[in-house]
């Protein structure tokens, strides 16, 4: 049955689901409109705040094409491109393909948000280099993973509440993770979507009539070969001296950060752990800048696109559409049904505000005067809002970018399967989050 369900839902978002460049343009324009119309702003308002906010995410684009560039450069190193091939030896037929990469981008998207994305693509990758099976739904899967990602290790909005003077501390306390990752709740909604998400992708699997299959040609990214070095700047670029002398210092920061001082797994430590494993894993300068030259391509979408989702972030939280928009949806909710509403209200603002700090930042104000006038359990309406943030991805393309850069697919080729994920995702964590 799913199998006949996704073939039209396949085909529909494949006719009607534009470009992700076109879809964040629409976006832009949709939440103007709504801006102007809704909120009461001019339009001389909504295009200061649009403007003025455009730069917003600059960091945070940066970090974003670094998980791209570097995670590539880690896993075409050929230490562990070895590992990921034997992983992938693992599966014998296409479904079993299917079930395999889902399983390593849910357990890796639980530990952190960044390495899923990455470590998925490339696995789907890897996994087509050895076995024939539909490319569209192979990618799909490694990106249905990254659902988990809010209710795990790495998830913004627990950790923000479990840190000593954030925000809303006046007004909740600091939270502990025992009562948000670690709840029953949580980890009841996790262990259903670890079963039913690669189950259900397998069931997608579609006939052989109906595949496409990748050009193998496509997923060749082996580096040129190196020639003999003769002058003194190519016997720099070809040292293994000279990486191991960076390289080293690089892993011995980790182990300070991790052992030493207790540190945690952030964008920037996931960044500059991959950066310097490569550098010692590649040997040589020359292979890590080969390598580099080959992730770097699949990086326009994240250059060119994350600077108009700050544009449209800053249109809706100046102009107050994102806090309307919440309370509105909380308005018919009673406290049993609270998280509900709250996760679906944070699964629409998500296609407007795609950043779960800033999401946060946004519905806190809306969802926790609400929660403690209903008496509604707190951690888990933080925990709803996390859910729906997360959820939601599966229809927005913005966190699909680096991906799809990886697998060099478009957005069009997988947001079909993502489409039947994202309704029985929404069923799985809608009935953990009101009854478990």
């Amino acid at each position: 049955m799913l199998k006949m369900i996704s073939k039209p839902a396949v085909k529909l978002v494949e006719r009607y689901l534009p470009d992700p460049y076109i879809f964040v343009l629409l976006l832009t324009l949709i939440a103007s409109v709504a801006a102007i119309a809704i909120e009461r702003q001019t339009p001389l308002a909504v295009l200061r705040f649009w403007g003025d906010g455009f730069w917003g995410l600059l960091t945070f684009s940066m970090q974003m094409l670094l998980v791209l560039v570097t995670g590539f450069m880690l896993a075409s190193s050929p230490p562990v491109k070895r590992i990921l091939q034997k992983i992938a030896g693992t599966a014998k037929t296409p479904g079993g393909a299917i079930i395999l990469v889902t399983l390593v981008s849910l357990a890796a998207s639980w530990i952190n948000w960044g390495f899923g994305l990455v470590v998925g693509a490339l696995f789907a990758k890897e996994l087509a280099r050895l076995i024939r099976v539909d490319y569209r739904l192979l990618v799909a899967s490694a990106y249905s993973g990254f659902v988990v990602w809010h209710g795990g290790l790495a998830g913004s909005i627990p950790l923000t509440i479990a840190t000593e003077g954030h925000f809303t501390a006046d007004q909740i306390g600091v939270i502990s993770t025992g009562s948000t990752i670690f709840a029953f709740f949580n980890l009841a909604i996790v262990v259903c979507l670890f079963i039913s998400i690669p189950l259900v992708n397998r069931l997608m699997l579609p006939d052989e009539q109906d595949s496409v299959y990748v050009d193998q040609n496509m997923l060749n990214d082996e580096p040129e070969p190196v020639g003999r070095a003769n002058r003194p700047a190519e016997r720099l670029e070809n040292s293994l001296t000279l990486s191991l002398l960076v390289g080293v210092p690089g892993l011995l920061f980790l182990l300070d950060h991790f052992l030493l001082r207790s540190g945690g797994l952030n964008l920037n430590v996931v960044n500059f752990m991959f950066l310097f494993l490569a550098i010692v894993l590649h040997r040589t300068p020359r292979n890590l800048l080969n390598s580099l030259n080959e992730a770097i391509k699949g990086g326009a979408g994240i250059v060119i696109q994350f600077p108009f989702y700050a544009g449209i972030m800053a249109i809706m939280v100046q102009s107050g559409l994102a806090e309307s928009m919440s309370e509105w949806l909380v308005s018919f909710a009673t406290a049993t049904t609270l998280p509900f509403w709250s996760f679906l209200s944070a699964g629409i603002v998500n296609l407007f505000v795609p950043s779960g700090g800033g999401q946060w930042a946004v519905q806190a104000p809306v969802m926790l005067p609400a929660a403690q006038a209903l008496g509604a359990d707190i951690p888990r309406i933080a925990m709803a809002v996390a859910w729906g943030d997360a959820w939601t991805n599966l229809l927005q393309p913005f966190w699909a970018l680096p991906v799809l850069a990886i697998a060099g697919l478009k957005a069009k080729d997988i947001m079909g399967f993502c489409l039947i994920q994202l309704v029985i995702t929404g069923v799985i964590i809608s009935v953990g989050l009101v009854w478990l």
